[in-house]
């Protein structure tokens, strides 16, 4: 453990600091000791603080990229009260397939209109283009991962890529073998994904993850961590958005509860929750977003 000096204008703020391993990653605590302190009062503070440090690392569970308490976890949890639990009989599904087709290839750049995944999806019309093409497909991935019962895998990733971009992208199924950052609408560097050497490892820890936590946390909480861990992650060359979002509601309904749909126009509130929790690794606001799209859906 180690002292920390934070200036703050003519002031400095003091904390007491402490890295430590959980599995392969490095998480760090800091408690707050005072401001504008002397070394006399640095070391009065500092016994009460190592005890209160040493106590939360006892208390905390992993979720992935970083840690939290129990208490915190609960809190989070009660996000999950929000929901209300509505099953989709036949019809529902055809109509929630068409919205979620439209927006999640939307949100991705696609052309292709409401009317137009309709008459797609409803009246067989043949593809004419790439886009439209991604809209059957997504399409075939909405059923497989409404039917599947396949466990979370690097290799039920791999499949619902190649579902998704079969035909239209070469490197359909295929996780990439270049670096990629995400820019913002100003050309800004807002993330960049894993190495690729490091790809399949971090899949299978999530997956590991996953199943390993399946029952300790509520549905919204894991559907949420998975998703926004995947995108983190960022394993393929391109089509991460399509596939994190058909992750999302995977999770889900493989917990009983109904697929969400986040819409085309509220994709720059997605887009600051996923760097919220890239850069902070905040949920919060992710599953503050869930909930909203869950009513919106409702209605």
């Amino acid at each position: 453990m180690h002292i920390e000096k934070r200036k703050q204008g003519n002031n400095t703020k003091y904390y007491l600091s402490h890295s430590y391993r959980v599995g392969k990653k490095t998480r760090k605590i800091r408690h707050y000791l005072g401001l504008n302190l002397t070394d006399q009062e640095i070391g009065e503070r500092r016994a009460e603080a190592e005890k209160e440090i040493g106590e939360q690392i006892q208390a905390r569970t992993d979720l992935l990229k970083f840690s939290l308490t129990r208490k915190e976890i609960e809190k989070l949890n009660e996000y999950d009260r929000e929901i209300e639990i509505v099953h989709l009989d036949a019809d529902d599904w055809k109509v929630f397939t068409e919205k979620f087709v439209f927006n999640t290839n939307a949100i991705e750049g696609s052309q292709v209109t409401p009317e137009e995944v309709h008459g797609l999806l409803r009246h067989d019309e043949e593809a004419t283009s790439s886009d439209e093409l991604e809209a059957l497909n997504v399409a075939k991935a909405v059923e497989f991962v409404k039917n599947t019962d396949e466990k979370l895998s690097p290799e039920l990733i791999r499949k619902l890529h190649r579902l998704c971009f079969e035909g239209s992208k070469k490197f359909a199924g295929n996780f990439r073998n270049v670096e990629v950052v995400i820019r913002n609408a100003y050309g800004e560097v807002v993330h960049r994904g894993i190495p690729k050497e490091e790809i399949v490892n971090e899949l299978e820890e999530l997956a590991h993850w996953y199943n390993d936590n399946a029952e300790g946390l509520k549905p919204l909480v894991l559907a949420a961590l998975v998703h926004n861990q995947f995108e983190f992650i960022h394993p393929f060359e391109d089509g991460n958005g399509r596939v994190g979002r058909l992750l999302l509601n995977y999770v889900l309904l493989r917990h009983g509860y109904p697929p969400i749909n986040i819409l085309f126009t509220d994709r720059g509130r997605y887009y600051h929750c996923l760097q919220r929790y890239s850069s902070e690794d905040k949920l919060e606001d992710t599953l503050e977003f869930l909930v909203e799209q869950y009513r919106k859906g409702l209605r």
